[in-house]
């Protein structure tokens, strides 16, 4: 599983998300993953067993992405979640894998 947490665009990145005690959002299967490359919303430079983080503009451009787009996917209402709790936050993510 792909975990995500917020993470302030200015704190440093936890070796693992305990060390700084930051808040789940919720996690990701490789399949939805996969599927959210191949439909070309997550770039191919991010890998499911790598340790990733989106800065706060980063999230705000993928929100924009995914509004206008089939809103009825099931992966895209997956990754929707992740980004609404950012923006809501005012916060960026960091993804670690378990």
């Amino acid at each position: 599983m792909l975990d995500f947490y917020l993470i302030n665009d200015n704190q440093p990145n936890p070796s693992f998300p305990e060390q700084v005690s930051l808040k789940i959002i919720v996690g990701l299967d490789l399949k939805t993953f996969k599927n959210l490359q191949n439909k070309g919303f997550i770039d191919l430079e991010f890998n499911y067993f790598s340790n990733f983080r989106w800065n706060f503009n980063t999230i705000k451009r993928l929100k924009t992405k995914v509004d206008n787009m089939n809103s009825l996917d099931t992966d895209l209402k997956k990754i929707n979640l992740i980004l609404e709790q950012a923006l809501k936050a005012n916060s960026g993510i960091i993804a670690f894998c378990d």
